[in-house]
């Protein structure tokens, strides 16, 4: 019994040591991936209007008729927190009936910690998550097919005129690199250390959100809403695109869904 404990011991470490030194040769000759999303040369401002980086991630500054005055600064916290290399994307669009969503996007370097699990963040900013589910959104551009999405429907509580209002909130997210999309942080993972183990590749993942507030009662048109804006504006920054698809068919299924 001791000569068999000993011998899953010794098994056990040796796994790791070569483990471990496989990720130091991988990492000392890896190369890093091309971005699934647009890069462009301009600055990124901090909420100290200090440049934090000289590229950002491609926003339009007008959806069809939604318009964005400006891009939206990156907390100092948040700096502090992600890798210098980091970059980021942000945007505030509005609508001419005062349908607000928000835009962000966050693009890894070369450490991979610059993208985390999107629900710390939430849960950070006073947003109680209250579901979650996985939906699909039909994309024409740059050829039809279902983007898949991480859905996550929240709670919060604000002041407004001195009284104490909830508001219920939509949040949408998925991650993409060259040639590859998923809604799932744990995938990506998975995906990321086999593409680096396997062919010395360190994929280039970016974190795309959507978010949007209303009152209590209105998800389901907000979703919708929000659905909808993300099937415009996706083509416009999005580099990587999903599995062609029948998006007609995609929509017969979804109303049905609906019924």
């Amino acid at each position: 019994m001791n000569r068999r404990l000993t011998s899953i011991i010794i098994g056990f470490f040796l796994l790791v040591g070569i483990t471990a030194i496989m990720l130091v040769r991988v990492r000392s000759n890896y190369v890093l991936g091309k971005p699934g999303v647009k890069l462009v040369d301009e600055p990124t401002y901090n909420s100290e209007t200090n440049v934090i980086s000289k590229v950002s991630a491609y926003l339009p500054a007008r959806v069809e008729n939604l318009v964005s005055d400006r891009t939206e600064p990156v907390s100092v916290v948040e700096q502090n927190w992600l890798p210098p290399d980091t970059v980021y994307g942000r945007r505030i669009y509005t609508a001419p009936d005062r349908f607000q969503a928000m835009i962000s996007i966050v693009v890894m370097g070369t450490d991979r910690t610059s993208i985390h699990k999107p629900e710390y963040c939430l849960t950070g900013q006073g947003q109680r998550i209250v579901g979650s589910e996985v939906i699909t959104v039909p994309i024409a551009k740059p050829h039809p097919y279902e983007l898949k999405v991480m859905k996550l429907s929240t709670r919060s509580q604000r002041a407004i005129n001195g009284q104490t209002v909830e508001r219920s909130g939509i949040f949408m997210y998925w991650f993409v690199a060259d040639g590859v999309l998923t809604p799932d942080h744990k995938e990506r993972m998975w995906l990321m250390g086999k593409e680096l183990v396997t062919s010395g590749l360190l994929q280039r993942w970016a974190y795309v959100a959507y978010f949007a507030m209303c009152a209590p009662g209105e998800e389901e048109m907000l979703t919708n809403r929000m659905k909808e804006f993300i099937a415009a504006s996706v083509p416009e920054f999005q580099l990587t695109a999903g599995v062609p698809g029948n998006l007609a068919e995609a929509g017969q299924q979804q109303k049905l869904a609906q019924n």
